[in-house]
């Protein structure tokens, strides 16, 4: 489409060059452009043209123009929006979506740009611009209709105008009522509530009480009296009658006009495909409520004006009033027009260039306008980041057959790609602990083991009460958050399950399980120490690749394999997977082009190989949908704009990310739905709603309210006090709009991400570590008790931190493990170890583990305390050994016990008492020393964090 100065008004010189909000008012014929004060405010014999810049990702700049027409627009007005509105396309390079919006029917996608509401004022700049708010307060009634987002329309305050179906705001000049009709849903409600807050805040200045009505409360309370009383009393509601507006579209068959001087005629064919459309034509698709306009790209501007006129005139009339008209350019259709066709090639060949674009600003340029923001800009290039703590616990199971086996510490980086995995990583929140239990699947594994390791990670979800995030992984598609949570990663070739055994065996395929003393090559990836991987590939020539680092080992044989296009960074990666791989053996360095014969006869003779690095799925800019799930049938909605408010705990979400899937699931969600939130993930990426190409492999989150992980928080402005409140959606903002805006907390309000050791949620990769297990053998500080250090130990281990240990030997240092390995470690660690692992039984079975003192007295076992006192009685367990240590003062003095230096009482001392009751060390102790220990003990305990003081409660069960 040629441009030309002519084609552009003046007042759009400059526009859409950054990201944000424009909006135009049609004056005498002419776009003029209204103050950044106003948007927002409407006036009904006005016309409008609106644009929203959005920036991608990419770099790109993404346009969307709107032309907003009110009730009492002329009929020049209208016309002169809707061209305007095409010349401004013409403008930005002819890419952008345009779309007609009507007063009372506007697009969810333009009322997302003025949230929570738009209330249009009478008047207009015909009409000398009556300003509403000028006038003495006028007690208005307004209808509000949506879940997602709100219609407001005034009607007149009247009994007549209430019903049972909608929810009404009263606005009278000393209160806002709001009336919630009894087949109102909750959500609808709630979002009214924000209507109610905009109304306080624009027409009272936020002074001014509120009060919530329920339909059918009668006079039940004084409010609903006063309610009734400015209506002439209560009376029975009317019964809503069938409007033109309430007319369904949903049978309207589809039809395509192509337009040809000014007129629309039918395209006869049996079925819509993207064949049809002629790139020197426009078309009109007539869908009911939706009026799509598809211009060609090789149409001028005045045929795209006169496709543009034949759509007004189509759904001109009161019956087509909801009806929205969308334009849309050939290569750049919307997934909705895309969707109406039976069959739309995933990729379409259209001549795009940057010629028109580049023509409009040249043409700007030239008049002195800085046009940088009218072409592709150069993408953001950022390391992707983990948003996790990554100094957290860590246990890992290997899936075999219906059971799952603990892998020792030193396993816990090896996987067979036949094999499934469950992790459970738990790591510091902002004011608690938090979890991760995610699933594993190797490409080769069986689906019999997938399933059930999703079964069997439920398991582990469900008891810890539905309050950990859930993770559902594939071997290649692997989130940023599974490499930093290992740090290190080596992927082997077949399996040690049954199900991949019996695969092999049934299938009769050779098993190419890992086996140390054969030839191997494995792949060397990630950004560094903690972020690498060593994947088994191939032991093929074709399997190399000159952007990367390879492993090759026979036997005692061990090659090293540099790529022409890597770096000194990749190279250290490789010498620290080998120490993994091939701990002390010597390699022998092969650089690409000068390779030894004895290198290729491993891999079976020379061939040829890419050299291009494996482009991995990107995250793109994400988008979320409301999901109603029933029968096995997914239907989703998107909230365009989204904030943390969108989220209503009633509902189920989806948060596209294109490379990850996070399905949020409200607190009141009911159980059978929040049973089935992984069917919904995995239904989302089947049906792939926005045409995307979404990987069948892509990872699925799933996130519960109230324990929003980091890496899903950061994609919104995120308050922890509102997830954390209880009640429904509509309960919950009525408690934050009367208190003034601020959510009342049910616990204490989170702080700022700080882990342990004082790191941050993204600690810097010099600092990324993970803490380890208890050790018995701390050495512990003077000036505490030491029954307080051994239990201190449980949380802080500052000497056993996993720091990037440089080559040539890494000692990968794991968190906690259930069954760590017995050879490597102390007989007293052991002990604790399977003391530990004893928590995990019955309780008769966890009793016979609770080591006893040697002077207790064997009599009647106590009687096991119910399990809703359990915090009571850790409470009073602690309270009690508080009162034993204090009567204990003194004691040694008291019945003439030797008295020993806190020194030599120590487990750690180099110069030990011996013939003492190791059990009651304390009581050796003068009273002075015993006061300045327990004393800081104490006031140590009752600083630190709630959940932090139930832990060391739970760990007095080990004394």
């Amino acid at each position: 489409m040629a441009v030309s100065m002519r084609d552009l008004d003046p007042a759009f010189t400059g526009a859409g060059q950054k990201a944000g909000l424009e909006i135009w008012r049609i004056e005498n014929f002419r776009p003029a452009p209204v103050p950044k004060s106003s948007y927002g405010k409407f006036f009904m014999g006005d016309s409008y043209v609106i644009l929203k810049t959005t920036a991608s990702k990419s770099g790109a700049l993404r346009h969307d123009i709107h032309y907003w027409l009110g009730k009492d627009t002329s009929q020049d007005e209208a016309g002169t929006a809707a061209i305007k509105t095409v010349e401004l396309d013409a403008a930005l390079g002819g890419r952008a979506v345009q779309y007609r919006e009507v007063q009372g029917h506007e697009t969810a996608k333009f009322l997302s740009y003025f949230k929570p509401c738009i209330i249009p004022q009478e008047g207009g700049v015909a009409s000398g611009f009556k300003h509403a708010e000028a006038e003495e307060h006028k007690t208005r009634l307004f209808v509000c209709k949506g879940k997602h987002v709100v219609h407001v329309k005034e009607v007149p305050f009247a009994r007549s105008s209430l019903s049972h179906d909608d929810i009404f705001i009263l606005d009278t000049q000393s209160k806002i009522f709001q009336f919630n009709g009894s087949n109102s849903s909750i959500q609808e409600r709630a979002k009214a509530l924000e209507v109610l807050q905009y109304i306080k805040d624009t027409y009272h200045d936020g002074k001014c009480e509120i009060a919530s009505i329920e339909d059918g409360k009668l006079m039940a309370d004084a409010e609903s009296g006063e309610f009734w009383g400015l209506f002439g009393g209560f009376a029975p509601l009317p019964r809503k009658t069938a409007t033109n507006e309430d007319k369904c579209f949903d049978s309207y068959p589809t039809k395509l006009l192509c337009v040809e001087k000014g007129k629309a005629e039918p395209v006869e064919a049996d079925s819509l495909t993207r064949d049809l459309l002629d790139t020197n034509k426009c078309y009109l698709l007539d869908c009911g409520l939706e009026m799509f306009v598809w211009m060609g790209r090789n149409t001028s501007l005045d045929e795209r004006r006169s496709a543009s006129g034949a759509a007004e005139e189509l759904v001109h009339g009161p019956d087509r009033s909801k009806c929205h008209i969308i334009r849309v350019i050939e290569g750049f259709e919307t997934v909705m027009f895309r969707s109406k066709f039976d069959s739309w090639p995933q990729t379409t060949e259209v001549a795009v260039s940057e010629d028109g674009r580049g023509k409009v600003a040249a043409l700007l340029k030239r008049q002195g306008v800085d046009v940088k923001g009218l072409l592709k800009a150069d993408p953001v290039k950022e390391e992707p980041q983990p948003y996790i703590d990554c100094t957290g616990n860590l246990q890992v199971w290997r899936v075999n057959g219906q059971e799952k086996i603990l892998l020792p510490s030193s396993d816990q980086s090896k996987f067979y790609s036949g094999d499934c995995y469950i992790f459970h990583y738990s790591y510091p929140g902002e004011d608690k602990e938090e979890h991760l239990i995610g699933t594993w699947f190797g490409k080769q594994s069986v689906e019999e083991e997938r399933a059930s390791a999703i079964s069997l990670a439920s398991k582990v979800v469900e008891s810890l009460k539905f309050l950990a995030a859930q993770a559902r992984i594939y071997e290649g598609s692997e989130p940023i958050q599974f490499y930093s949570i290992f740090q290190s990663i080596i992927v082997l070739k077949g399996g040690l399950s049954d199900g991949y055994k019996n695969y092999v065996a049934e299938k009769q395929v050779p098993d190419e399980t890992y086996q140390e003393d054969g030839v191997a090559l494995f792949r060397v990836q990630g950004t560094g120490p903690d972020n690498m991987q060593a994947i088994q590939v191939d032991a093929v020539a074709s399997s190399l690749n000159s952007s990367y680092c390879y492993i090759l080992h026979s036997g005692s044989t061990v090659f090293t394999w540099s790529g022409g296009l890597t770096n000194s960074d990749d190279q250290e990666l490789v010498e620290r997977q080998l120490d993994l791989i091939k701990p002390n053996l010597q390699s022998k360095t092969q650089k690409e082009n000068v390779e030894s014969e004895q290198f290729w006869d491993l891999l079976g003779g020379k061939s040829e190989y890419p050299s291009q690095k494996i482009v991995r799925s990107a995250e793109s800019d994400p988008r979320l949908f409301s999901c109603t799930f029933s029968n096995g049938n997914l239907k989703v909605v998107e909230i365009y704009n989204f904030t943390q408010d969108d989220l209503m705990t009633e509902d189920i979400f989806i948060l596209d990310c294109h490379s990850d899937i996070f399905v949020w699931v409200g607190q009141q969600v009911n159980s059978k739905d929040r049973m089935h939130a992984l069917t919904i993930g995995e239904k989302f990426i089947e049906h792939d709603f926005l045409m995307e190409k979404l990987s069948r492999e892509a990872s699925i989150y799933i996130v519960m309210e109230g324990s929003e992980p980091p890496f899903f928080t950061r994609f919104f402005s995120w308050d922890s006090a509102k997830s954390s409140m209880h009640g429904n959606s509509f309960q919950r903002k009525l408690a934050i709009l009367k208190n003034g805006g601020t959510p009342t907390l049910n616990k204490p309000k989170r702080r700022a991400p700080v882990s342990y050791g004082g790191r941050s949620s993204v600690p810097e990769k010099s600092q990324r570590s993970r803490s380890m297990s208890f050790s018995p053998d701390r050495v512990r500080v003077r000036g505490r008790s030491p029954a307080f250090n051994a239990l201190a130990a449980t949380f802080e281990n500052a000497n056993a931190r996993n720091l990037s240990t440089p080559p040539p030997m890494v000692r990968k240092l794991y968190p906690k493990s259930v069954t760590p390995d017995s050879s490597k470690l102390a007989s007293k660690s052991s002990a604790i170890a399977s003391l530990t692992a004893g928590f995990e039984k019955p309780g008769p079975a966890r009793e016979s583990n609770i080591p006893r003192s040697p002077k207790m007295n064997s009599g009647a076992p106590k009687p096991k305390p119910e399990t809703n006192n359990k915090e009571n009685s850790m409470t009073s367990r602690l309270e009690t050994l508080t009162i034993e240590e204090d009567v204990k003062e003194g004691e040694a003095e008291d019945e003439g016990l030797p008295v020993y230096p806190y020194e030599r009482l120590k487990t750690t001392s180099s110069d030990p008492i011996t013939d003492i009751d190791v059990t009651k060390r304390e009581i050796y102790l003068s009273s002075e020393e015993f006061r300045e220990n327990f004393g800081m003990a104490k006031d140590a305990f009752h600083k630190l964090p709630k959940w932090k003081q139930n832990k060391l409660k739970m760990a007095l069960q080990l004394f």
